[in-house]
């Protein structure tokens, strides 16, 4: 479909009886972020919100601690448990705020309640790479969804992309080229 048909589908939702989740998955670097913001401007964000999986990356001291500083980003480097109880929450609770993490580049590390699901919410857009994952604990996210959504970008712009971001928030050229190329590269198969 196309954004535009997207966007259609998440005004219909959002004037519905009932709420909805859609995940938005795809590469690190794919446009989800991008997509999903597109997707909500204009919305009434009492109605429409954006939930991305990235607030449930484990903090750096325990990625140290757990040996897994290098693979930032992997399956393994996230509160998959964490993320699930918050998806069935979203799914079942319609009468209470449920508030969620939300990573910020900037510090590299998730600030609690930053987020926010409110009753009155219809849609929640899900962004993040591993929602259609089928191990360690992802294979649960998937039937909490209502539909999924796969966003794609070429890869030659995904990568530079991811290049570009990785220096805009601290790394230098060469290391931000390692980390696109190795890690994250590794993480998108």
């Amino acid at each position: 479909i196309t954004k535009e048909e997207a966007k259609e589908m998440i005004s219909a939702a959002a004037n519905g009886p009932a709420r909805i989740i859609i995940g938005i998955v795809g590469k690190p670097g794919g446009g989800k972020s991008t997509l999903s913001k597109f997707l909500v401007k204009g919305f009434d964000p009492l109605l429409v919100s954006v939930l991305p999986m990235d607030g449930f990356h484990l903090s750096n001291k325990v990625l140290k601690s757990l040996g897994r500083s290098e693979r930032k980003g992997a399956p393994d480097t996230f509160d998959v448990k964490g993320f699930t109880n918050l998806l069935e929450r979203i799914a079942h609770d319609h009468s209470n705020s449920i508030y969620y993490p939300i990573f910020d580049r900037s510090i590299e590390e998730s600030i609690a309640a930053q987020g926010v699901v409110l009753p009155s919410t219809r849609v929640v857009l899900v962004e993040g790479n591993y929602l259609m994952h089928d191990q360690g604990g992802w294979e649960d996210v998937s039937p909490l969804l209502s539909q999924c959504w796969y966003a794609f970008l070429d890869e030659d712009v995904r990568i530079s992309r991811l290049i570009s971001r990785h220096i805009a928030f601290g790394k230098d050229p060469e290391s931000a080229k390692e980390w696109a190329k190795g890690t994250d590269q590794r993480n998108a198969e």
